[in-house]
């Protein structure tokens, strides 16, 4: 039709070439709900050419001295930021999030990440033992299983999870998986990989909570709290979705709580004085929404967001999928609010008593990703922190990151660890050499 825009068409990657495909999925700009380009619908057969290209390729990459690599990871590092603009334009018009959330955060954390291993795989060091009496000596040597970046290293190859992810994962030549996403995908990705006995890397959902004691700094708290439950929408899986404070001080905390989750702005992705952007899809919001409807009929009151406030957007956005911050309380522990992963714009405020009733409750969840505790008693910080079943438990911060220690969770919160040491253990077999002498 004259006059209208042509839509953006993705490619896969294999063996370093872009390649078309015979069928595509429309995909979705979340902040206009309008079709902004189309994704290859792959099948089989290009999964099939992702790993022959791979498997190619691994010789030869596998092969290369760790600096070698390393100035490759350093190469892809300065790549990115030299386009970082686009990477963050990109990002923020595929999921929904704000720009300057894509131009701080996203796109300078992938830059910080190459880099850091960059120069981590220039520090790993063997293990050695001797047995003299036997005339014996023993090393490790680590074997590289996963492939890196000339032609055939890294294969792009887009579509959905019942057909390209099926494939991928039963696929016998593939023999590790890293996986980040929701725990139903997580337990069909076991189920097709068991006969294989792959290794596994899954990074799944949290119900993570935040505890705020009767002396927490509710001035450096309240503001980090707001961001933990509510940045990107709520679409971390780190983010706070259950907020336990203090009696004592719960009615403070609720009225300064509600009135800072009101300063947060809902708007479109490119307004830099937005908090908030748009949700990753319609589907999605009408889920998110759904949750907020069950603790209204479970006799909840909401405070601000879905159904209280009004959502103010220009006429273009009208369609697109935008949700306001929403605080609820007066919800039992029981309730799904308190218990599923909602992944949105939604946190529930709830007091409690004591030490050990909170974390009794915390812990009261299949989840165990991160948690948050908010005290200037540093004796009660450690106390609290090592009782809670989480991977990760900030104190009196969040969304700190150090990428030489574990990242991961307990329980139904995923399997295995990321981080300098857990990626190198799970990126490589471990051999153990002995020599008779």
């Amino acid at each position: 039709m004259a006059g209208t825009k042509a839509l953006l068409m993705l490619e896969n990657f294999v063996d370093g070439k872009f390649l078309p495909c015979s069928s595509y999925i429309d995909s979705y700009d979340p902040s206009t709900g309008e079709v902004y380009c189309r994704v290859p619908n792959s099948g089989k057969d290009e999964i099939e050419a992702a790993v022959k290209a791979a498997r190619e390729a691994f010789p030869g990459w596998s092969s290369r001295s760790p600096q070698e690599r390393s100035r490759v990871l350093n190469q892809v590092a300065d790549l990115l930021e030299q386009s970082l603009e686009e990477f963050a334009q990109a990002e923020s018009k595929d999921q929904g999030k704000t720009l300057t959330l894509a131009r701080t955060m996203d796109i300078p954390r992938s830059v910080q990440n190459f880099r850091f291993f960059a120069s981590s795989i220039l520090h790993h060091t063997s293990e050695c033992t001797q047995m003299d009496h036997l005339g014996c000596m023993h090393y490790t040597v680590r074997a590289p299983v996963g492939v890196g970046v000339p032609p055939g290293v890294v294969n792009i190859v887009f579509g959905t999870g019942p057909t390209v992810g099926e494939a991928l994962v039963s696929h016998p030549e593939v023999p590790l998986i890293s996986f980040t996403g929701s725990q139903p995908t997580a337990e069909r990705i076991t189920q097709l990989s068991a006969p294989h006995c792959k290794k596994l890397s899954l990074e799944l959902g949290g119900k993570n909570p935040a505890i705020i004691f009767e002396d927490a700094n509710l001035d450096e708290c309240i503001p980090a709290t707001v961001r933990s439950s509510f940045a990107n929408q709520g679409e971390i899986c780190l983010c706070t979705s259950r907020i336990f404070v203090q009696k004592s001080i719960y009615t403070e905390f609720l009225k300064r709580f509600v009135e800072a989750t009101r300063k947060w702005k809902v708007g479109i992705p490119s307004d830099p004085l937005a908090s908030m952007g748009a949700l990753i899809s319609k589907a999605h919001l009408e889920k998110v929404r759904s949750y907020v409807k069950r603790a209204l009929a479970e006799g909840a009151q909401i405070w601000c967001g879905e159904g209280v406030d009004k959502l103010n957007l220009p006429a273009r956005s009208q369609a697109g999928y935008f949700m306001l911050p929403t605080v609820i309380t007066d919800i039992k522990d029981e309730s799904c609010c308190m218990t599923e992963e909602i992944f949105g714009p939604v946190t529930c405020v709830v007091p409690f008593d004591s030490e050990e009733e909170v974390i009794e409750r915390a812990n009261n969840v299949k989840y165990g990703l991160a948690a948050t505790v908010w005290s200037s008693n540093v004796g009660r910080v450690h106390r609290v922190a090592k009782k809670l079943q989480s991977g990760l438990v900030w104190t009196n911060c969040w969304l700190i990151r150090e990428l030489n220690l574990p990242f991961g969770g307990m329980k139904s919160s995923g399997i295995g660890r990321e981080g300098a040491k857990d990626s190198y253990d799970f990126f490589t077999e471990i051999k153990t050499i002995t020599v008779k002498h």
